[in-house]
């Protein structure tokens, strides 16, 4: 998760004001919450202060994070990094609550909070639409060969022939999705303006939603088979983990495209590898990989038809003022005794 772009915002979200101004806590009680890292903006933190004793990590690694968690009340996750009986442990027997900015919440343990009965919330349905956003963009991007076509301008590598650096067609295409939860929904709307031929998806159960998008529920192996551009939109779970195999990209057309928006232990990543240079598949676009950060020696980043960029699903300035602002309400709501207005658990 990064923040870095935007560390300029300093205006005040209203819906933050509104949450700090609505939370009614007893006379003289100042809660104690913590926000896990110090890049966001100040206006966001004085706000937090009218009413709470606000203490904020000047960095983001879990040395200093597990540092300031011993007292708090209350905790704004704002990293990925493991939520867990450590940082429970560490924080202490009053922590009520603790809200993430994330939709997936794989590296949360669930089990550890309902266990010690502290409240757990998330972001989920506000990252819908700068994720779709996103994920049609790598879409375009590599199936139109963005990144390969600008290695070739840099190597002076430009041919004006006919049959030149041609890209694979979306309109008409047959488009799978793999989880048909908020994001792939918004990814069909967004792709109703290309005009696809048809749209299967595959998960856990069928959706009643699908019906508005013509979606056609189909095994994963159908959708495979059938699909010429792939998005990957489920949670990391136990079981799927590395559910994009060795086995799983001989099954696609070697004209099709891979899209992964979801997380990067979905894949397994030397078997995308070996299958874009193959030419199993024909390229890919990934907002996320493993591990996170990428180290730039990392066999995907030499490949021509591969997209990659640094998990920038969310980042945008409206998810980050949207994230916090319900992260922040769903602390301040169990903190005045209530419960998260976005609950995982």
């Amino acid at each position: 998760m990064r923040f870095s772009p935007l560390r300029l915002i300093n205006h005040l979200p209203k819906m933050l004001e509104a949450a700090v101004l609505e939370s009614h806590f007893p006379a003289n009680y100042r809660p104690k919450l913590l926000v896990t890292c110090s890049d966001v903006p100040v206006s966001y933190i004085e706000t937090l202060r009218r009413k709470c004793d606000v203490t904020v990590c000047p960095g983001s690694n879990r040395n200093e994070i597990l540092k300031a968690t011993p007292g708090a009340e209350g905790i704004l996750w704002l990293t990925a990094d493991r939520l867990d009986d450590e940082v429970l442990d560490v924080a202490g027997p009053q922590l009520k609550v603790v809200s993430t900015l994330t939709s997936g919440m794989d590296y949360v343990d669930a089990e550890a909070f309902r266990k010690r009965r502290v409240a757990l919330g998330h972001t989920p349905k506000v990252v819908n639409n700068p994720v779709a956003d996103i994920a049609v963009g790598l879409m375009i991007a590599a199936a139109r060969r963005f990144h390969e076509g600008r290695e070739k301008i840099l190597n002076s590598d430009w041919e004006a022939t006919p049959q030149w650096m041609l890209g694979q067609d979306v309109p008409g295409s047959t488009v799978g999705i793999v989880g048909f939860g908020g994001i792939g929904q918004t990814i069909a709307k967004r792709l109703r303006g290309f005009d696809v031929g048809r749209l299967l998806y595959t998960g856990r159960t069928k959706k009643p939603e699908a019906d508005r998008f013509a979606a056609k529920y189909v095994s994963f192996d159908q959708l495979l088979l059938e699909s010429d551009f792939v998005f990957i939109v489920c949670p990391l779970t136990n079981e799927t983990g590395k559910l994009f195999n060795a086995d799983a990209f001989k099954k696609m057309k070697p004209t099709s495209v891979l899209i992964n928006v979801a997380r990067g232990g979905i894949v397994d990543q030397p078997a995308l590898v070996e299958a874009l240079q193959s030419g199993a598949i024909f390229a890919a676009g990934l907002d996320v990989m493993t591990p996170e950060p990428l180290p730039p020696s990392d066999p995907i980043m030499n490949l021509p038809n591969c997209i990659v960029v640094p998990h920038l699903g969310t980042a945008t300035r409206k998810s980050l003022e949207d994230m916090f602002c319900i992260a922040a309400r769903n602390v301040l709501s169990v903190l005045a005794g209530g419960q998260p207005v976005n609950p995982f658990i």
